[in-house]
């Protein structure tokens, strides 16, 4: 009975093995019959039949599922949407596979069928970010990259376009990747002129390169480092934290890479940012003040001091700020309004003691005297503004409150004539 047992078991296996090599070859006619449909049913019931496959079989299952899809993909791509990913994890699964073997079956085969769907999603992956559809470019990027792990600047490519398409999710898995594989980005480009077009032409590799000198055709060869990515990197991680709100784990992100690079003026910015997100004003201030030694030219940096500064009630350095921020861009609108209104931080309060005093004639007009010269002080500010945006309602509307304050009809008039203008556009 026992016996009677086994033989049972053996005739079931090689009735299942028979039914693997029947759809294994259906799928190469199918495929060969250009058939895509017909190979896709094929290796779902050859996949049925995977447990009890030999080696040969389970690889070779792997290499025409890959093969399948790479065609779904770039033939029928209707048949299949998640084809270009079914294709490269089956590729990848036939590596692996063969790896863990120790022996090399269908791996040969599968090199040129890698190349093609590498070169193919290149294509579409550049088109689409050419077209601005940054969420289907990072996507295709990210498959070149899982088809060829080497090439860690396609998911370089990834992340920068899930970001540009503000997939920050996305964006973040693709960043925090790169960062766990140690990624910088730094590569050597090798390069020579070329003596017919006397234009400098960039090579695959340094022995490439060296070769084509040899054929005196090239000259002038120029080995050229790019810069790392990986403080660029972790400024877009922090900034993607803050746009998902999470802003403490961006400040750590951060603190972290101004351990190895304290002295990047972009990271110390990328803080700033995230502290006064957060509220922390005071060291906002003074990661300003630490960037104006390293940027002392940098109008941005004296005007975000001016905003602080007056939201402190320190206004006189808060004046300062503004002014300098003015000076070094002597078109910064909003630097003149903020400096403007630094100085009418008293007039809400000169107001409210005019209206106290209507029948006391004499304080009256000694308040609203001072109030006059409030005025005289800001009026320049508010007049270079409007002069840089002369289609602004609130600035206009400004300007002619205290032009009729100040009595100046010949101004209010044809100010009044260019708000009514706006107004009915």
């Amino acid at each position: 009975m026992k016996k009677q047992f086994l033989l049972g078991l053996m005739f079931l296996a090689t009735i299942t093995a028979i039914g693997q090599k029947n759809e294994l070859k259906s799928v190469e006619k199918a495929l060969k019959n250009d058939d895509l449909t017909a190979a896709k049913s094929s290796i779902a019931q050859a996949e049925a039949l995977i447990a009890n496959a030999d080696d040969k079989l389970k690889a070779k299952l792997y290499f025409l599922k890959g093969k399948t899809y790479a065609e779904i993909a770039k033939k029928q791509p209707a048949l299949d949407k998640d084809a270009y990913d079914i294709a490269a994890n089956s590729l990848n699964e036939l590596l692996d596979f063969e790896k863990k073997i120790g022996k090399k079956i269908y791996s040969d085969d599968a090199a040129p069928l890698f190349n093609s769907l590498i070169a193919d999603l290149r294509t579409v992956a550049v088109k689409q970010y050419n077209l601005k559809d940054y969420l289907g470019a990072a996507k295709n990027f990210n498959r070149i990259f899982v088809l060829s792990s080497k090439d860690t600047f396609m998911l370089d490519n990834a992340a920068n376009a899930a970001h540009l398409a503000k997939d920050y999710k996305l964006a973040l898995t693709y960043y925090t990747k790169l960062n766990t594989l140690g990624y910088t980005g730094v590569a050597t480009e090798y390069s020579a002129k070329n003596t017919e077009t006397d234009k400098y032409e960039t090579f695959g590799t340094k022995s490439q390169r060296d070769l084509m000198l040899k054929t005196k055709k090239y000259i002038e060869p120029k080995d050229e480092t790019s810069e790392s990515r990986s403080i660029s990197i972790s400024k877009n991680i922090a900034y993607i934290y803050g746009q998902l709100g999470d802003n403490e784990k961006g400040l750590e992100v951060i603190r972290k890479a101004r351990e190895s690079a304290p002295d990047d003026y972009n990271l110390l910015l990328a803080e700033a940012d995230l502290q006064i997100k957060i509220g922390n004003r005071v060291k906002f201030a003074e990661l300003m003040s630490e960037a104006i030694q390293k940027n002392p030219n940098e109008p941005v940096l004296y005007f975000n001091l001016g905003v602080i500064s007056s939201e402190q009630n320190k206004d006189e350095e808060a004046k300062k700020y503004y002014a300098k921020a003015i000076e070094l861009k002597p078109d910064y609108f909003d630097a003149y309004i903020n400096l403007a209104n630094v100085y009418r931080k008293g007039e809400e309060g000169l107001i409210e003691e005019m209206n106290n005093n209507l029948s006391d004639f004499d304080k009256y007009d000694v308040l609203k005297a001072k109030l006059s010269d409030l005025y005289k002080v800001v009026l320049p500010y508010y007049e270079k503004a409007y002069e840089i945006k002369n289609d602004d309602i609130s600035i206009i509307q400004t300007l002619m409150g205290i032009y009729e304050n100040l009595g100046m009809n010949d101004k209010y008039k044809p100010l009044k004539g260019v708000y009514d203008s706006l107004r009915d556009k």
